[in-house]
């Protein structure tokens, strides 16, 4: 795309792809602002990860979610409240069980409409998906970790909280091994910082590399990423030596007295020279102010 073409709609326009014997994921097709949307049909209940963004995109997701579960209850979860990957929930509300992590329900009651308000200013193809848009509590919450049985099919919900945002969570499917990340994984795209000060700066980019520790350990042959291919546990391995790269060169600007604009004009030409495939290169600039931020403050 040419820097005066504008950004195609954020729709979830893809059919789903079994990735597995049940397990579908709804590609986002490496569109800006659309997630890779899961589905997990068990014999009695069917688990839905993620909906896009705004009550349109929701009712395409619930559409291919009941042609897949062919009659079988429907159980929503998100991995994160931002509104690409949530917003959508309000179409799942009338006819599926709804589970949040409780410090997920926390943050978008905190920080949810001031999303919206956000990503409406993205342009007009943002404010028609968000049209009508309306955030949605869920039936039930959980903390650290939530056993699902769907019949034959055992999931899990799992915190993984403090790094991406307050509330991350991922879905591990330990028999198949396939682990849906949310944004804490993308593959061949930048890692999302949301630092937005005064009105969100809770992205921790240190922990963010804890929680990667966490998700290797579960050895997962399959990654369903927040954006980008489906791939293997590679793509943890490449998203956590990029922060830690970030935070290495962080903490030497730190130390050596540099201000954030100075880390940034500095390193951020660096970063994206070293991952010339990676796509969305605004997020470097983003996350050296995160970095330098935390790294500051830790000092």
């Amino acid at each position: 795309m040419s820097e005066t073409e504008a950004p195609p709609a954020p729709t979830l326009a893809a059919d789903p792809v079994e990735i597995a014997p049940g397990v579908h994921v709804i590609p986002d097709q490496r569109v800006p602002l659309v997630p890779n949307v899961g589905v997990v049909v068990g014999g009695e209940r069917t688990l839905v990860v993620d909906t896009g963004m705004g009550p349109r995109n929701g009712d395409r997701a619930l559409a291919h979610a009941r042609a897949l579960a062919a009659g079988t209850p429907l159980t929503l979860t998100i991995t994160h409240f931002h509104p690409e990957h949530g917003f959508g929930a309000q179409s799942f509300a009338p006819v599926a069980e709804i589970v949040y992590n409780r410090a997920q329900l926390d943050e978008l009651h905190l920080k949810g409409e001031g999303y919206v308000g956000l990503f409406r200013s993205f342009g007009p193809a943002v404010e028609e998906a968000l049209e009508g848009v309306a955030l949605v509590d869920p039936n039930e919450t959980y903390q650290g970790e939530l056993a699902l049985d769907l019949g034959g099919v055992a999931a899990r919900l799992q915190e993984a909280t403090g790094g991406h945002t307050l509330g991350d969570q991922v879905v591990w499917l330990p028999e198949a091994r396939i682990l849906f990340t949310g944004d804490l994984v993308e593959n061949r795209f930048f890692p999302i910082f949301p630092f937005f000060p005064p009105d969100d700066a809770d992205v921790s980019g240190v922990r963010w590399i804890e929680v990667l520790d966490q998700l290797e350990a579960l050895e997962p042959a399959t990654v369903v990423p927040g954006h980008g291919e489906v791939g293997d546990a590679g793509l943890i391995a490449a998203v956590r030596g990029y922060l830690v790269e970030l935070r290495d060169a962080v903490a030497q600007a730190v130390e050596s007295g540099w201000t954030a604009d100075r880390a940034a004009e500095e390193l951020e030409p660096r970063i994206r020279n070293r991952y010339p495939e990676w796509e969305q290169p605004e997020w470097v600039g983003f996350g050296i102010r995160a970095f330098h931020a935390e790294l500051s403050a830790d000092a």
